[in-house]
């Protein structure tokens, strides 16, 4: 005889209605920012495919325009720039002239579409001559000589319209000069999201060609987080909370659902993740080769991050999971 007591949760998976119904986590389109490479050019027709990020493109500021345009007709919600300037030098100035690639994108963009969140990423290393995220000396990269010009970066991209700084150098105290600096120049509103727990990791190999920002020598390993690491995060975390960070960044994602959950369940702030581009390049590969059901297993890792704790997700599949949403 069968027994008849046992707990049957089959009974809320019965229909599509159903499972929707009673589902715990789900994917919008406020949850999602998409990233955009612009890069500083006179031709305006410019658009090269990333070859190892299928589907991402170097935008001229018009082709910006144009997938910007498609995107926000989807519904999107918020972006983040990455600037390829024309020029580098070992100070990385490209990233503080108030003229450059992400200002001016970063203008435009808010001149169509004023509601649209722009996040600007507050780095040197797409600036830099050597592909370094601070001032180099010995061939080693100098800590507090580099957060004058984080702070001088931060405060260009605001006045160009900016509406959160997301700096990814991981310097020590990068928020505390970022936030007076800010202040400083009356952009109190302005908020902060702090990448706050970046590892060093191999999952960004194709943003380094995307972005045109490798390191000329050596690697990132003296200031991006050891990946075995976890109790460290919290101090970055905590650390960054205390100097005036708004929200705190996990970078990368799937490989590290732990630490979004940790942060989420320590600090109350809001969390994002970075689905990075090795992630991206990942999927994509699959998918290209028939292994996997793209549209599937995106969603299925997106919900993966909602479900660790992430508040938001940026990610290369942004436009894509629009489409499907809307």
């Amino acid at each position: 005889m069968i027994p008849t007591d046992f707990y049957r949760g089959r009974r809320l998976r019965t229909s599509p209605a159903m499972r929707e119904l009673v589902r715990e986590n789900q994917v919008t389109a406020n949850d999602l920012v998409m990233l955009y490479f612009v890069i500083d050019t006179d031709d305006e027709n410019f658009k090269k495919e990333i070859p190892s990020m299928p589907g991402q493109f170097q935008l001229s500021l018009k082709q910006l325009e144009i997938k910007v345009a498609e995107a926000v007709n989807n519904g999107l919600k918020a972006l983040m720039l990455f600037g390829i300037p024309k020029t580098k030098d070992e100070l990385g100035s490209g990233a503080y002239d108030d003229n450059g690639i992400i200002q001016k994108a970063t203008r435009m963009l808010k001149a169509h579409w004023p509601e649209l969140i722009i996040l600007a990423d507050t780095c040197l290393c797409e600036y830099t001559s050597h592909g370094h995220c601070g001032v180099v000396k010995n061939q080693y990269v100098q800590n507090d000589p580099t957060l004058n010009l984080l702070a001088r970066t931060a405060v260009s991209q605001a006045r160009a319209g900016a509406d959160i700084i997301a700096p990814s150098d991981m310097m020590d105290g990068r928020v505390a000069a970022i936030r007076a600096a800010l202040d400083e120049e009356g952009f109190i509103n302005v908020p902060i999201m702090s990448y706050a727990v970046k590892y060093a990791s191999s999952f960004y190999g194709p943003f380094r060609e995307a972005a045109e920002g490798a390191p000329k020598f050596g690697d990132r390993k003296t200031y991006q987080m050891d990946p075995p690491n976890v109790r460290e995060a919290m101090r970055e975390a905590a650390a960054d909370l205390e100097e005036g960070a708004d929200m705190l960044m996990v970078k990368p994602g799937q490989p590290y659902l732990d630490i979004v959950r940790l942060v989420r369940d320590n600090f109350d702030t809001p969390v994002a993740v970075y689905q990075v581009s090795g992630e991206y390049a990942m999927i994509k590969a699959a998918a290209l080769n028939g292994w996997v059901d793209e549209q599937s297993i995106v969603m299925e890792s997106l919900v993966g991050f909602k479900r660790a704790g992430a508040d938001l997700i940026l990610s290369y599949f942004t436009e894509d999971v629009l489409k499907v949403l809307k």
